[in-house]
């Protein structure tokens, strides 16, 4: 997709938005009628596996790292090839500087997704580790407590006989 494109997007949205007087929510009727309470099973299950998220995540990395090695190389030869181009009196010199501009901006923000992708897998990934361990920690503890009230002296329903 292209940039204008996205921004002709955004702007016929923004338009959408502010010439509707209505209600509009951001759901699609799942085809049962008025959009009611759903039951539980139709959202489905958290399901995150972390093997997914590394891989995500090495993969920004990995990115990241080779637009660091191998695509800032362009920026300094061009700066050096656009000033020497200017004092030689070619009007390619300044072209190229504002080429050279251009790509080390777009490479930065290219290196900044990949760099907030990459964290933000390591961190969700962190998260989730944390909250399966708090999970399986309450549960382990609600199931010693249920052992706890299982243990019984006698059949279920007699009474404790007096010794």
């Amino acid at each position: 997709m292209a940039w204008d494109e996205w921004e002709r997007l955004k702007a016929d949205a923004l338009q959408r938005q502010q010439g509707s007087t209505q209600m509009q929510l951001n759901e699609l009727d799942g085809g049962g009628g008025s959009g009611g309470p759903r039951r539980p099973d139709a959202y489905g299950g958290l399901k995150v596996a972390n093997d997914g998220l590394t891989k995500i995540g090495k993969a920004a990395f990995g990115l990241y790292n080779q637009l660091w090695d191998k695509a800032r190389v362009a920026v300094p030869s061009s700066d050096s090839a656009a000033a020497d181009l200017s004092k030689q009196g070619f009007a390619l010199g300044p072209g190229l500087k504002h080429v050279s501009n251009r790509w080390e901006e777009q490479l930065k923000s290219l290196m900044d997704a990949c760099a907030h992708i990459s964290n933000h897998m390591r961190v969700t990934k962190k998260l989730h580790d944390n909250d399966e361990g708090y999970i399986q920690r309450q549960m382990s503890s609600i199931a010693a407590l249920d052992a706890g009230f299982d243990e019984r002296v006698g059949a279920p329903g007699e009474k404790k006989k007096e010794e």
